[in-house]
């Protein structure tokens, strides 16, 4: 649903039998948190906002003690397929304000906001379709998670040997339901592994998007008995789990990775130039880093136009290039933060007039010492990624260095 007034809402609920709102935002990992309200409630939600214990969620406590409210996004309303049908459950995501209705500093999905307001007045926007990762393992009897992957397929294999291609039809079914378009989906490389891969759309709804995708993974994955992991490295022998940004920049509805070349290029060196000072934003938790380097997950900060195993691709289909893949991030990012900080980087690389380095076309496999040797690396753990960010003049002098000093600060107390 899109442009929807607070009366066109408060007139769905009534007529499409809702009983529960649930007002969802997420905390500083990205996982979602939720509050459900009755529908009597429902005005007073966008008027006042609703009130929560803000020091109990990661990220949204702070020395002041400040009253934080939930104001829902009315754009973001989807009738949640799973629940039951007979007084039935929707969810919209929400902004986090203050009493007097002034944004929190630190809810990263104003942040983001405020980003593609800067984009805006730079004369371009960008859209960002994802591609997510995820394993399928085994349950015991009281349904707990086992690290038993649900089957031993491999790339792109097919039933029996995968056996998850049911529950990923679900999945995919679902996800329509709810506005999201999947692509692709697939048995990835690792046993029990799965990839959904969806549609393209302005950055805001595709960071809505990958916190809706994840709790449909979760929840069809708990409905057919199996338990869905987004962990960066859930097994130490097995590919892990990447989630792959796919961008392209447009100026109306002309792309610009095809009409200014010059204009792209400085918006993904941008990006590239600063992959050291960004990375935390990316991969939050201490085993993203065992990922880097393994299977075809990235280790060197290069690019390619055909490589799968560089950080970044820029594919060339018939002589054109109409977007870029970014390879390192996991999902378990905050998805907000991650994408504003990642246009920031870009925004940096526009005003600056940045430049690619020459494109690296070997297969990580067939690096040589002596070549990789004079590549730059992503920091390969937590605390190098840590103090990359803390000495970096992209972050720490930049006009968001609250938000991102208020990250690094509870980053670095939970490691």
């Amino acid at each position: 649903m899109s442009n929807l007034s607070v009366e066109d809402i408060i007139d769905f609920v009534e007529e499409n039998d809702v009983k529960f709102i649930r007002l969802a935002f997420c905390d500083l990992y990205g996982t979602q948190k939720n509050i459900s309200i009755m529908p009597q409630e429902l005005r007073h939600a966008f008027e006042e906002g609703v009130n929560f214990d803000s020091f109990l969620i990661l990220g949204y406590h702070d020395g002041d003690s400040q009253d934080l409210f939930l104001k829902p996004d009315p754009d973001t309303l989807h009738i949640l397929p799973w629940r039951p049908q007979s007084g039935r459950v929707v969810r919209m995501y929400c902004d986090v304000v203050l009493a007097d209705g002034t944004p929190f500093t630190y809810d990263y999905r104003n942040f983001l906001k405020e980003t593609l307001n800067e984009c805006e007045k730079a004369g371009f926007s960008t859209r960002m379709g994802l591609k997510s990762e995820f394993y399928l393992f085994k349950t015991d009897e009281d349904g707990n998670p086992t690290k038993e992957p649900f089957d031993n397929g491999g790339y792109l294999d097919v039933a029996p040997s995968d056996k998850g291609e049911n529950i990923r039809r679900e999945i995919c079914l679902t996800l329509e339901e709810m506005g999201i378009i999947p692509q692709t989906s697939h048995h990835e490389r690792g046993p029990g592994q799965n990839e959904i891969d969806f549609m393209s759309a302005d950055v805001l709804t595709t960071a809505d998007n990958l916190v809706t995708y994840k709790n449909v993974v979760e929840n069809i994955a708990a409905r057919n008995g199996v338990y869905a992991s987004f962990d960066p490295l859930p097994l130490e022998d097995a590919p892990g789990n990447g989630l792959h940004i796919k961008m392209a920049n447009y100026k109306g509805n002309v792309n610009l990775q095809t009409s200014d070349e010059d204009f792209s290029e400085s918006f993904m060196a941008g990006i590239l130039n600063r992959m050291r000072d960004i990375t935390l934003f990316l991969n939050c938790r201490r085993d993203s880093y065992n990922r880097f380097g393994m299977a075809e997950a990235p280790k060197y900060i290069t690019w390619s136009s055909q490589n799968n195993s560089r950080l970044f691709r820029v594919p060339e289909i018939n002589g054109k290039r109409d977007h870029f893949i970014l390879r390192s991030p996991d999902s378990c990012i905050n998805p907000y933060l991650a994408s504003a900080i990642i246009l920031q980087a870009g925004l940096a690389g526009i005003k600056n007039k940045e430049k690619l380095p020459p494109a690296l076309e070997v297969n990580s496999r067939f690096l040589t010492e002596d070549r990789s040797a004079y590549l730059e690396m992503l920091p390969l753990s937590i605390e190098e990624a840590i103090e990359c960010a803390e000495n970096s003049e992209f972050i720490t002098k930049s006009s968001f260095s609250e938000v991102t000093q208020r990250y690094i600060d509870i980053i670095k107390s939970y490691i």
